[in-house]
């Protein structure tokens, strides 16, 4: 895993959703451990688009349940 592409994914959701910094781990399950409802969900992944240059699709969007499954596809895509 990217640990860059984690730290700025991890300022998004901190600066920008308002999700405390001590729940954002690779391994943290996006809704449940963070609390995230859909249109969170979508706001964040907006800003990923923004910020990364990227485009997410529904279907990827259906892929990601971890924070670190958001990274791998960042990373992913950027490649």
């Amino acid at each position: 895993m990217n640990n860059d592409i984690f730290e700025k994914l991890k300022a998004i959701a901190v600066n920008d959703i308002g999700i405390d910094a001590d729940k954002i781990k690779p391994e943290s399950v996006i809704i449940e451990d963070l609390g995230l409802d859909s249109l969170d969900m979508v706001d964040m992944l907006m800003k990923v688009e923004e910020t990364f240059g990227v485009t997410i699709d529904d279907g990827d969007v259906a892929e990601m349940r971890t924070v670190a499954d958001v990274v791998d596809f960042i990373e992913g895509a950027i490649a």
